[in-house]
């Protein structure tokens, strides 16, 4: 990868308004020219700070450990970047996680191996859901390299590789800097191959490195310049004609975003094709959120069997369907059951584009045929005007009799009442997935969730480090008990951050969506007293509100003070659900995931 000195070109910081990663032409930081002469506090720490804020880093969550402090002393003392500090390592992770989808890249900082491999679990996921994050380790003194010598936060042996072997299989650039001689570019090779590749990236530095000046470090580090990818023109030209010459001849095509619009940054490229091409459009699951639902020609989520009312019928109905940037794994087809022909196909990934059984063609951009296409094809509304012809409103839920036990159908009823493009969602692994699903999103209103590596208890985390990048949005959480018991002690972070989040933590008794797809006794969770611990987090210190409700009564006046009295607090609301109250589509999905599950080996 191609390293340029002479200026950055990086992701602007602000989310757009769908609380996906922007679209838009990377952006040039700007600023008065930097001293090119070394100074005695131009350091690697220093440097390692500076380029954090460079790339749109302003708020790094990190655990100390002793072969940390000193690097997160020199991060401390950058202004313009906020270390905070998390509960455990874990969480850190989610945080960068939740940080990196609003602001395009996020960054945490843990200690070695003990550190490393405790917040390892989040870094997979990042690299699951192709999320920039820099993993920072603060590494073993330089001394103990090469030596016989056994460390402590070791598993007892002198070789000190496991947790760099660990990483290499979730990162896309490892980085170990002993020594300052090639710190330099270790550390700026990593961070800009995170930005470009939209994959974590793992820097361990020594211990004894991050006070140390060095001839190549300067106090202002110059920005450097990373290359954009172009497509092929001959075979962008090749790819546009074959498919706009397929989807022409169709009758009623159709259009659906999956979730690698966003590392394409091609979802303003998507909307613009459904604008001039007039098809019906739709998101995967996992899509939710990066293109706009108050579009005219939205017509819901795509997700099979468990689809939105009426959009599997348009998509899978369809005599051409083009896809841009899925994911078909076991969760997103259901179980391997979507109505779809690969002849009928077009699959339109970051850098390549096969039309039904081929052709297919490399080294082509989403965002460049996305954009060429839209000025190929006929205007055919055929399969909106479908849609429009077999749509029925949504129901209502039944109306609750006078203190009935609360619904969740009714629960998220109300949710849905509480959405603007002042808020943003974080939906849990579990049943809040389906019905958070089913929110319609206003202009502006961000929605994140995690499909593909599906980590109960990510969502905790995750909705620290969104808060703390966008805190001009009133983040909304909707969290399982069982997930939240796995990852709960960050509230306290989100306390001291002075956030003012709104968590739903949804109470029936267990892992839900375990128990839809293969249910037993150790899907049964011990209840806690969920309202008490965090009022025990509180501890007086902080804005914070809690309260448990039971019916729809309760409920309603906890939303009106939460979003009225109570509308600069953190506001934890606790929902009483009983334990088999769960949406139509996870019973329907949970079905058929186990089906998939328990099919028999194949004949040797």
């Amino acid at each position: 990868m191609a390293t340029n000195l002479g200026s950055l070109e990086t992701y602007k910081a602000p989310c757009n308004d769908v609380g996906c990663l922007p679209n838009g032409a990377v952006s040039t930081v700007k600023g008065s020219s930097p001293s090119l002469l070394s100074t005695p506090d131009a350091t690697l720490g220093r440097h390692l700070a500076r380029r954090l804020v460079q790339v749109g880093v302003t708020d790094v969550f990190s655990v100390p450990g002793d072969f940390n402090l000193t690097l997160l002393d020199h991060l401390i003392a950058e202004p313009e970047l906020n270390v905070i500090g998390c509960c455990n390592e874990l969480n850190a992770g989610y945080a960068a996680d939740g940080y990196a989808r609003c602001r395009g890249v996020g960054a945490c900082v843990v200690t070695f191996t003990v550190g490393g491999l405790s917040v390892l679990n989040a870094i997979a996921g990042a690299y699951s859901e192709n999320l920039p994050l820099i993993c920072i380790v603060g590494g073993p003194n330089t001394n103990d390299y090469g030596t016989n010598r056994i460390l402590h936060h070791t598993i007892g042996l002198p070789d000190f590789s496991q947790e760099l072997r660990c990483f290499q299989t979730v990162t896309c650039y490892q980085a170990v800097v002993n020594n300052l001689e090639d710190a330099h570019e270790m550390i700026d090779g990593a961070i800009s191959t995170a930005v470009k590749e939209s994959k974590p990236v793992y820097i361990s530095i020594s211990c004894n490195l991050a006070s140390i000046p060095h001839p190549t470090f300067i106090r202002d580090p110059v920005p450097f310049s990373l290359s954009p990818k172009t497509s092929n023109s001959t075979g962008l030209e090749a790819a546009v004609e074959a498919a706009a010459d397929f989807l022409n001849k169709a009758v009623k095509p159709v259009l659906v975003g999956g979730p690698k619009l966003r590392v394409a940054k091609a979802s303003d490229a998507f909307v613009d094709l459904a604008d001039a091409s007039g098809y019906a459009y739709a998101v995967m699951p996992s899509a939710k959120g990066l293109v706009p639902e108050h579009h005219p020609h939205f017509i819901g989520t795509f997700w099979g069997a468990v689809s939105t009312a009426f959009c599997a019928e348009i998509v899978e109905s369809a005599d051409a369907y083009l896809f841009a940037g899925p994911i078909f794994n076991d969760y997103s087809s259901v179980g391997y059951s979507l109505l779809l022909k690969k002849e009928k196909a077009i699959i339109v990934q970051p850098d390549r584009v096969v039309i039904g059984n081929g052709p297919a063609f490399g080294c082509v951009l989403m965002k460049d045929f996305l954009k060429a296409l839209g000025k190929r094809l006929k205007h055919n509304e055929t399969s909106y005007e479908n849609y429009r012809r077999i749509f029925v409103p949504d129901g209502r839920p039944v109306k609750s009799e006078p203190r009935e036990a609360l619904r969740v159908n009714v629960l998220f009823q109300h949710i849905q009442n509480m959405l603007s493009g002042d808020t943003a969602v974080i939906a849990e692994t579990g049943d809040s997935w389906f019905n958070c699903q089913k929110l319609k999103l206003p202009k502006g209103c961000g929605y994140e969730f995690q499909m593909q590596y599906g980590s109960i208890g990510w969502s905790v985390g995750a909705t620290l480090g969104y808060a703390q990048a966008v805190p001009e949005k009133r983040v909304i959480a909707c969290i399982g008990d069982g997930s939240f018991q796995v990852t709960a002690q960050d509230v306290s972070t989100m306390l001291r951050c002075e956030q003012k989040t709104i968590l739903f933590l949804i109470n029936n008794g267990g892992y839900t969506i375990e128990v839809e797809i293969h249910d037993g006794p150790y899907n049964v969770i011990k209840n806690w007293n969920y309202t008490g611990l965090v009022d025990a987090i509180h501890n007086g210190d902080g804005k914070c509100w809690t309260t448990k409700v039971t019916c729809e009564e309760e409920l309603i006046e906890a939303i009106g003070t939460a979003t009225g009295e109570k509308k600069d607090c953190f506001c934890f609301i606790e929902v009483i659900a009983h334990k088999d109250d769960t949406s139509k589509e996870l019973l329907e999905w949970g079905s058929r995931v186990c089906s998939a599950n328990s099919r028999p080996p194949n004949p040797q």
